[in-house]
């Protein structure tokens, strides 16, 4: 059976400090210098990050050597880099053990300065701006960053139980209840983003991470990744980049333009999305032909239905959650708040555990289009790197 939801009552809701999980230094010894209270005060954040677009590429590497929580030497100082884990346009990530206590192993994200540009500066001070904002049980860890030679190197919590959706795929058993529990924990996330002012922007099943391996303590819990496309937001200040990723992103960022923007209610949107299959196993919104044009038009319409066979053993309240959440409207769109005062999420009444039986075939078959489109993108990304650097014809 799928325990009740202890971390989400009303008093506990986005990490409320007397009921979450015990804030404290990492592992009780190493003092955390990105915590929210070392980040840099600032009256107007958002003036002070519009004022830094226009300011020389070598400002942030400026700002990064003023910053007493940047510490100033080679991160193989402290940790002892293993296998590769990934790797990106201007960044490889490594599995890193702390030298001090070798049980403590942490995703380690190597960043060749010589390899960013204007933009990628920018992207970088947001994101670690936004990290620096947010601690939460339910969001990936920034233990440290280091500035040594020409690397900026930033130490973040390593999750070992793999992505949502590779996870839920495998289950013999799973029930709306078990989806209750997965989506709960990914509100407690965005909620907790909102309340600090941050708006996630990417929001995908890539960037929902298992903490560890099934089985284990921590085995249950999900991690928001990723605030690469994470941006600060005040009421008075909307956001207007087009970003995300099709399929997930909200109608509002397809039609936002410099006078139209879009708030933090995008991510709201994205969390209907992921909802939605992970209680049928398929996106709401999806072209035969694979025509990303095709797709914006049904997002810009709210164009999605809860289709037979495959929503006849999902609740109304359920249901009403989805809806709730992907409406284009953004005023009449759920919130955080609303999504735990809806039934679905705050009785047990509503949520069954009778196996859905339509849901493992259907993810097998989305996971298996997504990932081979991911590596198909991943291999023309590479590709058009080579021709820049005049390695390809």
């Amino acid at each position: 059976p799928v325990a009740t939801l202890p971390i989400w009552g009303p008093a506990a809701r986005y990490g409320s400090p007397q009921l979450s999980y015990p804030r404290l230094a990492p592992h009780g010894s190493l003092p955390s210098p990105l915590s929210a209270e070392a980040a840099p005060a600032s009256s107007d954040p958002i003036t002070e990050l519009l004022s830094r677009t226009m300011a020389p590429v070598d400002t942030f590497n400026a700002e990064l050597a003023g910053d007493e929580s940047v510490l100033k030497k080679d991160v193989k100082s402290m940790y002892k880099l293993g296998r590769k884990l990934g790797k990106g346009a201007y960044a490889v990530v490594h599995r890193g053990t702390l030298l001090s206590d070798k049980s403590i192993t942490r995703a380690v994200k190597i960043i060749d300065e010589r390899a960013l540009g204007h933009e990628d500066i920018e992207a970088l001070h947001v994101e670690l701006q936004t990290m620096r904002k947010v601690q939460h049980p339910n969001i990936v860890d920034l233990y440290e960053c280091f500035l040594h030679a020409d690397k900026f190197v930033m130490v973040l919590e390593l999750c070992k139980g793999g992505e949502l959706f590779d996870r839920v795929v495998e289950k013999e058993h799973y029930s709306e209840r078990e989806a209750r529990f997965c989506f709960s924990q990914c509100v407690e996330a965005i909620g907790h983003c909102h309340e600090h002012g941050v708006v996630h922007r990417d929001l995908k099943p890539e960037n929902l991470l298992y903490a560890d391996a099934e089985g284990t303590p921590n085995g249950d819990v999900i991690k928001l990744a990723d605030f690469g496309l994470a941006s600060l937001i005040t009421p008075d200040h909307l956001l207007t980049t087009s970003c995300g990723t099709p399929g997930y992103v909200a109608p509002e960022i397809l039609t936002s333009d410099s006078t139209h923007g879009y708030g933090k209610e995008c991510d709201l949107w994205s969390l209907g999305v992921i909802l939605y299959i992970l209680l049928a196993g398929y996106p709401p919104f999806y072209d035969e032909d694979g025509s990303t044009a095709a797709i914006f038009k049904q997002i810009k319409a709210g164009a999605y239905e809860f289709q037979a066979p495959y929503w006849d053993p999902v609740s109304q309240q359920a249901r009403a959650v989805v809806s709730g959440l992907m409406t284009v409207d953004v005023k009449e769109r759920m919130t955080a708040e609303g999504v735990f005062a809806s039934p679905w999420i705050s009785s047990d009444e509503h949520a069954s555990s009778v196996h859905l039986p339509h849901f493992t075939a259907n993810l097998k078959k989305y996971n298996a289009r997504r990932k081979f489109k991911g590596g198909v993108d991943a291999v023309i990304a590479e590709l058009r790197l080579l021709q820049a650097a005049g390695g390809a014809e």
